[in-house]
């Protein structure tokens, strides 16, 4: 006895159920079709016969009964596998021709290869042969709203037949068309009819029905009448369901690469819908990268202004131990011993008092700072004119003076170069050998620029001639980032040398370390703000794409008639979300680094940051994915049946 492709006992559809009243469509239908038939079930709207052809085609499931194809029970199959048996052994044909309007004659032929995994110049191939087999050659390219009705439903046959058709369900295939083109139609199953294929004809007309070898009439969700039939001569053989537990589908690249450009073609066909779409994530992009440049540029401003000023740059003097008695000194020999600390780059003495200098008939009270020769490196000050006293000069007692920029405008007034030139420090002559940058004064302190620099042995000897310690000791840090802890290995040093805490450690750099990190926490909150556009971006992504799936739900049925699964659906919506994403990053990216280099030009501090660039561009393609991940979702779960029913 010969397996019955298609074989139905006892089969029941109830819709409804719970709050609605349950409608039962089917009422213990039972139905065997052999391979090869030619059937046409026939009856009056709403009695059950498209909701049998669901059925049959694995598009819904029976609420009771039991379902074998070809001897398997598909109660048993999964989600994956019917998706198989859908692409691999079904071809549908619809009064509505349900053909994918943004896709041309040709690519909507290929949908069922592609998601049966067939390589590209393949499906193509036979998808062009397939069409001009029923002379559709010149249209391959037309989208149906470029076809006549019965173009379109030839498109249809044809997509049915991509992936072999054993299993043909024709679901009014005439009527929506012209009697001219609807022969056409028929004559074209007839055909196929004798070539092998089983066909499944559902149909009102009974005209039509007449076609078939066999008529099964149904009413009221009952089978009524059965004229009956046999195997065809010559039956196409039928899939291998044991290959459906194994076989994989479209490959991921093959799919994705098809996702893609199906996405790109709906987004240019609504290029309005995405510009306005497209807006809050270029904004968002744009924003993130416009901000952060500003922001790192003006810290790095900043921290060259905070170099100038002494970022690294602590105090070290004598100090009143707490328990009481004399008053502790820091001396050269400690000085010798913290320099030579890891986070320590320069350690200076320094002597300093107001003093009477004198030049001309000019005088006035300077300040006159003895120090190392590291203090222009320590203080980040140049020299404007001439040169700062070398180390061999401090240890020769050379009578060297260096002038501060107010000092050297006061006794020279006409800008001449002081250069050479005899000032009178106290009671010491001491000659001029350079002029330092204009610096300013800082709050608190004596204004630098009416101060004046000799060599600190010099002035011991010269100069502070009772002084046998430095007043006090200037500490360079390595690197801003290390001062506290620069501070903290003084401490220990200058604790286990002196045995007691006789000595006060002042840190300069915390009032400007702390004006960075406020930078910092401006720049990071400007970011926040900046990055307020992202998600709204993301919000416009989702409400776009819920839209979209709204708009194409037909589209989705359609696919999943031809055989795509879930997965394939997911990808597809997915891909669409992720898609405009990334167009919209990448326009972002563009426009922000436009916008900076602009803000550059007119003066602004700007730093770009490939890092602030790439992290909002990946911003943008994880908004993508989160947010169409909802509307990509829906779409995989819609149902089939429901979804074909879609406008």
């Amino acid at each position: 006895m010969v397996t019955a492709v298609i074989e139905l006992d006892g089969i029941v559809k109830h819709y409804g159920g719970g709050a609605s009243p349950t409608v039962t469509v089917l009422h213990g239908v039972s139905l065997r079709i052999e391979p090869g038939e030619f059937v046409a079930i026939v009856g009056a709207s709403g009695s059950g016969k498209s909701t049998l052809m669901h059925i049959l085609g694995c598009l819904d499931r029976p609420s009771a009964g039991r379902y074998r194809f070809a001897g398997t029970d598909v109660s048993q199959m999964g989600s994956d596998e019917l998706a198989w048996l859908r692409r691999e052994a079904f071809g549908f044909v619809f009064q509505g021709y349900h053909l994918i309007p943004t896709c041309s004659a040709r690519e909507n032929v290929e949908v069922p290869a592609l998601y049966a995994g067939r390589p590209t110049a393949q499906r193509q191939q036979r998808a062009a042969d397939l069409l001009r087999r029923l002379g559709l050659g010149e249209r391959l390219d037309n989208r149906p709203n470029q076809l006549s009705g019965g173009q379109q439903q030839r498109v249809s046959i044809a997509r049915a037949l991509m992936n072999g058709g054993r299993i043909i369900l024709a679901d009014e295939p005439t009527g929506a068309l012209d009697s001219r083109s609807g022969e056409e139609v028929m004559a074209l199953l007839d055909e196929l009819s004798a070539q092998g294929h089983t066909l499944i004809l559902i149909t009102h007309d009974r005209e039509v029905a007449a076609r078939a070898k066999r008529v099964i009439e149904i009413r009221d969700g009952h089978i009524v009448a059965d004229s009956g039939g046999q195997a065809g001569e010559a039956a196409l053989p039928l899939p291998d369901l044991r290959d459906a537990r194994d076989a994989g589908g479209a490959s991921f690249a093959g799919d994705l690469l098809e996702a893609l450009r199906s996405a790109w073609r709906v987004m240019w066909l609504n290029r309005f819908r995405t510009a306005l779409t497209l807006l809050g994530i270029v904004i968002g992009v744009a924003s993130v990268i416009v901000m952060l440049a500003i922001g790192l540029g003006t810290k790095q401003r900043v921290v060259q202004q905070m170099a100038s000023l002494g970022a690294t740059i602590m105090y070290v003097s004598g100090d009143y131990p707490p328990e009481g008695g004399p008053m502790g000194a820091v001396t050269v020999e400690d000085l010798a011993a913290v320099s030579e600390l890891p986070q320590v780059r320069h350690a200076m003495p320094v002597i300093g008092n107001a003093l009477t200098v004198r030049y001309g008939n000019l005088s006035k009270s300077l300040y006159t700072f003895a120090s190392t020769e590291e203090m222009p490196l320590i203080h980040r000050w140049p020299v404007v004119q001439g040169r700062f006293f070398t180390a061999a000069e401090d240890r020769e007692l050379a009578p060297l003076v260096v002038m501060g920029h107010k000092a050297w405008t006061y006794f020279f007034p006409d800008g001449e170069s002081p250069l050479g030139r005899q000032l009178l420090v106290g009671n010491a002559l001491f000659e001029v050998i350079g002029v330092l940058k204009e610096k300013g004064a800082d709050s608190g302190v004596e204004d630098y620029d009416e101060m004046l620099f000799i060599p600190y042995n010099a002035g011991r000897a010269r100069v502070y001639k009772g002084m046998t310690d430095p007043d006090y000791a200037v500490i360079d840090a390595m690197s801003p980032a290390l001062v506290k802890e620069a501070e903290e290995a003084m401490q220990e040093l200058l604790l286990e040398r002196h045995g007691r805490k006789d000595f006060g450690i002042g840190n300069a750099a915390a009032k400007l370390q702390a004006q960075a990190e406020a930078q910092d926490s401006m720049t990071l909150m400007l970011s926040l703000i900046a990055a307020v556009s992202l998600l709204v971006g993301g919000i416009g992504v989702m409400n776009v794409m819920l839209m979209t799936v709204r708009e194409r739900t037909r589209e989705i049925g359609i696919r999943v008639a031809t055989g795509a699964r879930q997965r394939d659906i997911l990808r597809q919506f997915l891909s669409e979300s992720t898609l405009l994403s990334l167009v919209g990053g990448l326009i972002g990216v563009v426009i922000g680094l436009s916008i900076g280099t602009v803000l550059l030009l007119s003066g602004v501090p700007v730093v770009f940051s490939l890092t602030a660039c790439l992290g909002a561009f990946g911003c943008a393609l994880v908004t993508g994915l989160v947010f169409g991940y909802a509307p990509a979702r829906k779409a995989a779960r819609l149902d089939p049946v429901v979804a074909l029913g879609g406008e």
